[in-house]
């Protein structure tokens, strides 16, 4: 403990040297929170240890106060210095991740807070509806105008309309209260584990109680009851006083998983996601910081909420590339999950059915222990997966009206629309699965070649049906259709096909059958999810259409039929770890069929059923697809026999970016077992009018290439208009 007068070394978030010294005004200890001016600018930093500048007493400033809430432990600092170390941002960085939420030390504003009427009669657009799920992520609390413009993505005017219309209802300034989420859990007895369940739990039991570092992979196939085992393992480690966090892709929040996670614990858990109000975020912030709140269920984020006594963490979907943060710092949750697991010492659950292979390689090491769930909960059956040879099987072409001339090229093979129509008259019902939005990725003049691009980024803008506009996947620019080329006055054409694309060809080939789409553009929400999934639950939809959003955590007791319209479309990326990611993705969009009483069939158009992944998808294979996939890594030396980091330039001018690029290579160390390699182009060139070029190291598996890189990028100053991005082990390559 410190005492008032003496000197301590504070980390501020956002600065990038490793801490200044202040002078305390009262006692206060390493890890405590305290609130201090940089530049006149006023931070919340953290004590990280004593004062080491030097400094006469005289020019050393004093702390402004000693926060009260909350306390870093000692392996907690160690955590953010580890991390620093080995993703290269600087400790402020890691620690503006954890102080993401400074208005948590300070009271409550006085904002003029709105209620949603649920009972107007306007009529709802789309922003409003938008508005009104922002409101029903937030359990309806009252919202002030910053929270529902951020949440749903609505312009001021839009808020303003809705409150002059009377949707939006002004109400009295809240005070803050004590924390609403003081849940006590207990177990309901609702759920059994079978034999291969408890058997799984009996293991992370034990290493609870042993209270060590380990790792456990949950390996079950879709629908084994993974999640059930993981709920009894967080349940015990509430029961010893310990804080618990069960991570998860976003998109796998939803009222499927609540409702389970009440069902078995006696409450609903508190969420901790992206679209929560500033005043939500606030409050369990809080409730973390002083242990009102022990168990959060949430996105990659909720890893850096203040943890006090973290006793378990929970990975679901462990392989999930969410889990990998490229904006405001490049780190993989998972493993920075592991990493913080390892140093406080305490055990960790990894969930997949389709683990990555970094996670395998650890396992085959010993590192991990893998517990297997090998057959189905409550009996269901695996779906059977075929494929459909497109190169025998052509799509029949299609009119949008009866008495027009012009036909389009279909997608859907004879087959897979004769199995349609077998599942609808069954009453049953079908997902089309198709990774690509909108409704032509390519919209080109078939006489002089020209192609829609973005002007600010270096790719082709996309036709959307529903906008009727080019959209730019890169940066969100939209325009105009043309109705002619711009360059030859030719009629241009659109190629390819995105999901809404499929639809259209499903409402002229199945005229009565009740659609719907899923992709980022339709579903906003996870209350827009909530709906499509209630109403796939109460039968309103016959043809679900989507993209990767159906893949993961939906359980559709109706859905027998799978249909996956370019099975190909992922296999030939510059990615190595396309198929890997293609195996992933297949085997997630094949487990959704067949979940209830009634079985499954998966049908995958190929133009490659020769293909390793595709054979090793309807073979049921995966082990085997593992292990070639491996021995090809191991033969090429990269992740997980080898390492990488990516080093990405950008810079607003082009002369400038290839000027320090030029003074980046000509600075490069001569690496012992490994190389650096490049610049080359990004190949996306250009984003946002910034030019992007890339430089890769790559390094034996037990390479320490971290300190060569630092050491490398310090002998180069970096002007003021150009950006580095460091990500180690990445996961993009674009």
């Amino acid at each position: 403990m410190f005492k008032s007068g003496d000197i301590v070394k504070v980390l501020i978030p956002n600065v990038i040297n490793t801490g200044y010294d202040y002078r305390l005004n009262e006692p206060a200890d390493v890890g405590m929170f305290v609130r201090c001016s940089v530049m006149n600018k006023q931070y919340i930093g953290v004590i990280v240890g004593s004062g080491d500048s030097g400094l006469e007493l005289s020019k050393i400033k004093p702390v402004i106060e000693v926060c009260k809430l909350g306390c870093l432990s000692q392996s907690d600092i160690d955590w953010i210095y580890k991390m620093s170390d080995w993703t290269l941002m600087a400790p402020g960085a890691v620690l503006r991740l954890i102080i993401n939420v400074p208005d948590a030390f300070n009271p409550p504003s006085t904002e003029q807070l709105y209620s949603f009427n649920f009972d107007s009669d306007y009529k709802m657009t789309d922003a409003r509806q938008a508005v009104c799920d922002a409101f029903e992520s937030n359990d309806n609390d009252a919202m002030s105008v910053n929270d529902i413009q951020n949440i749903a993505h609505v312009s001021n005017s839009v808020v303003k309309t809705m409150v002059k219309n009377g949707m939006l209802i002004p109400t009295k300034q809240r005070e803050k209260q004590q924390c609403r989420f003081n849940y006590k859990y207990y177990d309901t007895g609702t759920v059994t584990l079978n034999d291969e369940q408890q058997s799984a739990a009996d293991v992370i039991a034990k290493a609870l109680q042993q209270n060590t570092f380990s790792v456990h992979l949950l390996d079950g196939i879709t629908g084994s009851g993974k999640t059930q085992v993981y709920f009894d393992s967080a349940l015990q480690a509430y029961n010893m006083e310990k804080s618990v966090l069960l991570m998860m892709p976003e998109i796998a929040l939803t009222a499927q998983f609540i409702s389970r996670f009440e069902k078995r614990f006696g409450a609903p858990p508190v969420v901790w996601h992206s679209n929560l109000t500033a005043a939500r975020r606030r409050e369990i912030w809080r409730g973390v910081a002083d242990r009102t709140i022990k168990i959060v269920v949430g996105t990659r984020s909720a890893l850096f909420l203040p943890w006090q006594n973290l006793g378990l963490i929970v990975i679901d979907e462990e392989h999930d590339t969410s889990y990998k943060q490229e904006d405001m710092g490049n780190y993989h949750a998972r493993d920075m999950a592991i990493l913080r697991a390892k140093i406080a010492g305490f055990p960790i659950v990894l969930a997949s059915a389709t683990p990555s292979l970094e996670t395998l390689r650890n396992v085959a090491l010993g590192k991990y222990t893998r517990l297997r769930l090998m057959s189905r909960f409550g009996g269901a059956q695996l779906p059977t997966i075929e494929t459909i040879d497109m190169r025998t099987q052509h799509p029949e072409s299609y009119k949008i009206d009866k008495d027009s001339d012009q036909e389009i090229s279909g997608n859907l093979s004879p087959q897979l629309c004769a199995e349609i129509s077998d599942t609808l008259a069954q009453h049953k019902q079908v997902m089309l699965f198709i990774n690509r939005r909108g409704f032509a990725p390519i919209v080109q003049c078939k006489k002089c070649g020209w192609v829609a691009q973005c002007p600010d980024c270096s790719v082709g803008m996309n036709y959307h049906k529903r906008l009727d506009k080019l959209l730019c996947h890169m940066c969100g620019k939209t325009a105009p259709l043309p109705d002619k080329c711009p360059q030859c006055g030719n009629e241009v054409s659109m190629r390819g096909a995105g999901l809404e694309k499929i639809q259209q060809e499903i409402s002229v080939k199945f005229p009565n059958a009740r659609t719907a789409l899923v992709s980022s553009d339709t579903i906003m929400s996870r209350e827009a999810l909530e709906r499509l999934v209630h109403k796939m639950e109460n039968d309103e939809i016959d043809i679900v259409i989507g993209t990767q959003i159906l893949a993961k955590g939906h359980h559709f007791p109706n859905l027998t039929l799978v249909g996956v319209v370019d099975a190909d479309m992922g296999l030939f990326g510059t990615d190595f770890r396309a198929g890997e990611h293609t195996f992933q993705q297949l085997f997630q969009v094949a487990g959704r069929a067949g979940r209830g009483e009634f079985p499954g069939r998966v049908l995958l158009q190929t133009y490659q059923p020769e293909h390793p992944v595709i054979t090793a998808i309807c073979a049921g294979n995966r082990d085997e697809f593992i292990a070639s996939d491996m021995e090809s890594r191991k033969n090429a030396q990269m992740p997980p026999f080898g390492q990488l980091i990516a080093v990405v330039v950008e810079a607003d001018k082009e002369q400038t970016l290839k000027r320090y690029c030029e003074q980046l290579s000509n600075a490069a160390p001569q690496l012992n077992g490994g190389k650096i390699m490049g610049p080359i182009a990004a190949q996306i060139y250009q984003i946002r009018n910034w030019y992007r070029m890339r430089f890769l190291v790559a390094g034996s598996e037990r390479a320490n290439l971290q300190p060569i890189v630092r050491d490398w990028l310090n002998k180069v100053k970096q002007p003021a208009n150009v950006r580095v991005k460091i990500d180690v082990n990445p996961q993009n390559f674009m």
